[in-house]
């Protein structure tokens, strides 16, 4: 097990929120964090520590991402006119593994990754297995005809935990989905509030 798949079951506990709003979260049973320390009084945190856990929280949500890679998202969120925080969210749900999360084809952005990378996934047409890809309004993702049928993706069809946004047309029959236009933050369905805001005064410090 990567480092990383065996982090996801610690983020939860660790930002103290079920961020994906999952029926097994841990923290559903246990609302202090992981490890010797976690059941510590929890002190009032700084101003650089909540826009630490707001950065630490947006990461954790779309699969841990590393902080390389988090940062050069928001460079490019950044350098586009108008509200950076806004561009962020939108520059997050562009990526293909969000899409694929989105569109309830995977349980989870870890296995949206892990499909992606395992070449599940069409864009136009043309086989993608890159997550971070970089999707664009009107394009048309399609499970693989050979992978229609995989237990993880008739399994998260059927999940009723979460909702397809607006922002995506989806034909669960056909596992075809349109990306439609860039969400804004009050778009997409956070199963908890999501503050990009602070996200940019953490960069805008450090």
């Amino acid at each position: 097990m990567t480092k990383r798949t065996s982090a996801k079951y610690k983020i939860d506990r660790r930002m103290g929120e079920n961020i994906w709003g999952r029926a097994k979260s841990p923290i559903n049973k246990r609302e202090y964090g992981p490890g010797q320390h976690g059941q510590r009084r929890k002190g009032k945190l700084s101003d650089f520590g909540t826009q630490l856990r707001a950065k630490q929280k947006l990461k954790g949500y779309y699969g841990d991402l590393t902080e390389k890679q988090f940062r050069k998202i928001y460079g490019e969120a950044e350098r586009v006119r108008g509200d950076t925080g806004e561009m962020l969210i939108g520059l997050l749900e562009r990526r293909l593994d969000a899409v694929v999360y989105r569109a309830k084809l995977v349980p989870t952005i870890f296995a949206a990754r892990q499909f992606v990378n395992h070449g599940h996934v069409t864009v136009n047409g043309r086989r993608v297995n890159i997550a971070s890809y970089r999707v664009k309004e009107g394009d048309v993702i399609e499970v693989r005809q050979k992978s229609k049928q995989l237990a993880i993706v008739l399994e998260a069809v059927a999940l009723t935990e979460r909702d397809v946004p607006d922002y995506l047309e989806v034909d669960h029959n056909k596992m075809v989905v349109t990306f439609v236009r860039t969400p804004g933050l009050s778009d997409v369905p956070y199963p908890v509030q999501m503050e990009p805001n602070l996200v940019v005064e953490y960069y805008a410090k450090n």
